[in-house]
């Protein structure tokens, strides 16, 4: 399951987190951000503990949306050691996303 990642958890579960993290910038109104989520979700299961995956609802969380300058979504941004280190906009089958992070594991 992935976890909410919001502005008042943004610091301690993406920028300090000791394992890599994908996080998904995604809207309820979003088509393709319905279609990416059980995607998402499989990948938080088969990846669990290894990676960390987050959503940031870009209604409830724009702050998040606007310091990372996404104007498109979905939007997939992985985190390793408090950086950024891939991002990769539109839907994508799992094996593209998984291609972000595989070699940080």
């Amino acid at each position: 399951m992935s976890l909410a990642i919001t502005v008042d958890n943004f610091k301690s579960e993406v920028l300090e987190s000791q394992i890599p993290v994908l996080i998904d910038f995604w809207a309820p109104w979003c088509g393709p951000c319905k279609m990416l989520g059980p995607v998402i979700d499989e990948i938080a299961g088969e990846y669990d503990g290894r990676v960390k995956v987050g959503k940031v609802n870009i209604d409830e969380h724009g702050v998040l949306a606007e310091r990372h300058g996404i104007i498109s979504i979905p939007t997939l941004i992985i985190y390793n050691n408090g950086e950024m280190a891939a991002q990769k906009t539109g839907a994508a089958p799992k094996h593209d996303i998984i291609s972000l992070f595989k070699n940080l594991l």
